[in-house]
Parts: structure tokens; sequence; C-alpha cells
């Protein structure tokens, strides 16, 4: 039901051909050719993606995707579109949250029942544990298949399989109906898709009204010094180790340029409001290193 959109629809009726030119961090492309590129970064550093991830973070990037999550404090019976999300890390955030929440109910309602017999409790309790997520479900949509690999080989390692399933798909043209989702999520992957502006017309249309928008992503430091020791690491650092873990210096290189050709946070609230968001705000973490965006769809 949720995948009754055909996939090439959008690229078709907007024209997304070479297009206009554009940046791949500091080099100039035209849009094709951005894509193609961005595309051919993710398949490189796939198997590496989390390592490199806790490495050029130190593991930071946990507590961000961790405040994302406590953020948008999914109840039971939410759906949620995690888009560019393809090695699973707020995917299976979102289970380990519903299903706490979901625990919690279900704690509340036996001490309600005190008048219950241990067998009534008993039977009460495996009916709703075999209903841990509350008919929540996650949809995680990546444009790489590599990077989605990566994500279903770790939730059969880790055990995630219950509300949980893969779609390849290209944020600027999801294929999913008009007003499916509850929540949209995108962590660390907008400033990589082709046409930002496409990307948020896309995720407004998903939502259903009522529907959260949520964005992470590496935004614009605002402490001029801890701006400089930021640029020397990442320029200086992040693609050594790049180069040392993944064996891959030019990806690193990229990520870093991308950083720093991402619009600053203003812009890109403006950017989200502009799309008819409303209710649209982000909040800085480490000096906005990161920011989280929010927005509603009413």
């Amino acid at each position: 039901a949720l995948l009754s959109r055909p996939a090439g629809g959008l690229r078709a009726r907007r024209g997304l051909a070479a297009g206009p030119e554009m940046h791949f961090g500091f080099q100039t492309v035209t849009e094709e050719e951005r894509r193609e590129k961005i595309y051919q970064v993710f398949e490189s550093v796939a198997k590496k993606y989390d390592l490199m991830n806790d490495s050029m973070t130190l593991g930071i990037h946990r507590v961000w995707k961790d405040i994302l999550m406590h953020k948008m404090n999914p109840s039971p019976g939410t759906l949620l579109l995690d888009v560019a999300g393809g090695t699973g890390d707020i995917a299976f955030r979102f289970i380990n949250y519903v299903r706490s929440v979901r625990e919690c109910q279900l704690q509340r309602k036996l001490k309600h029942h005190q008048n219950l017999s241990w067998q009534e409790i008993f039977e009460s309790y495996q009916k709703d544990k075999s209903n841990s997520l509350g008919d929540s479900q996650v949809v995680v949509c990546d444009i790489n298949r590599e990077m989605l690999k990566v994500g279903k080989q770790k939730a059969q390692h880790l055990g995630y399989s219950e509300g949980l399933s893969w779609v390849l798909g290209n944020a600027e043209e999801l294929p999913f109906d008009n007003d499916k989702f509850d929540v949209y999520t995108i962590a660390f992957g907008i400033r990589n898709v082709t046409r930002i502006d496409l990307a948020l017309q896309e995720a407004y249309r998903v939502l259903k009204p009522g529907g959260r928008f949520l964005c992470l992503e590496f935004s614009h430091v605002s402490n001029r010094l801890l701006s400089r020791l930021y640029d020397l690491y990442s320029f200086q650092v992040i693609p050594v180790l790049g180069e040392v873990i993944a064996g891959d210096w030019k990806s690193y290189q990229y990520l870093v340029e991308s950083i720093r050709r991402f619009p600053p946070q203003e812009e890109l609230k403006a950017m989200i409001e502009d799309v008819g968001f409303f209710k649209v705000d982000y909040e800085n973490l480490n000096f906005g290193i990161v920011a989280i965006h929010s927005g509603f769809k009413l």
C-alpha cells in the first residue's frame, strides 16, 4: 500500500536532466554529474560508513541521533519514513524507543488491574507483549543499494525485523502516495541530495496533515574560535582517517567540503518554510556543528 506511486513519474514531470551547474564539494559540475558522483561516494564508503562516523565524530553522532529520537518522541502506532537512512541507525533507535514506551504502557496497564488473577495477568501480558511496537512501522528509504545492503545485514545481525522495511528510492521522487507518514526523518542525508528544494517538497507531500519533518544535519558553527579549530580538524584529519580506515581519501574530502557548501541554519529554515511547513525551528548542537530542523504539515 505504501509503494503505490511510480518511482519515475516525478523525474519525467519535473524534467530532471543534466540541469544547471551546481557544486560537488568545491567542484562545479552538472546536476546529473553531481547525482552520479554522490552515488559513487556512498557506494564506496558503505561498508565502512558506521566505523567512519564513529571515528570522525569520536562517537558523538550517536548522541546526536539519540537527541533526534527524543525530540521526535514517537508513540506506539507511529508510521515513520527515514530517508537516506540506509544503515539503519535512526530506524533501530525508533524501534527501541517505541518498544520502551510500549513496555511502560503495559506496566501501567497491569498496575491498574490488581484484582486480576495471576493467570489473567500472564495472559494479558503475553498478548500485549506479542505486539511490542503497537502497530508502529519504520520504512527506510535510500537511493544507494550498497547502503541498504549494509543496513539489512545490520538488522539481521541485531535481530530487528518486526515493523521494519527497506525501500530503494530517491529523496527527490519518493515512491509513496500522498499523506502516508506521521514522521519524516533525514539524518546526515539532505546535504547530499541533488535538489534540496525537491526533497523538501517530497517530504511535505508524503506526510499526513499534522505530520512532522525532522532533519539532523551538519551545519555552521557559531563560535569563531571553534569554527577555525573545526575547519582544521575537518580538512586535515578527516580525509586522513578516510584513507587509513576506508582506503578512500577523496570521498571524505568531498563530505567535508559538502558540509561547508551546505546552507546555514536560517537559510535552510527558510527553505523548509517555503514548501509549506509550519512552526519551523532548529536546535543547534555543539555550537552548531550539527542542527536539528523541525517543521509540521498542517
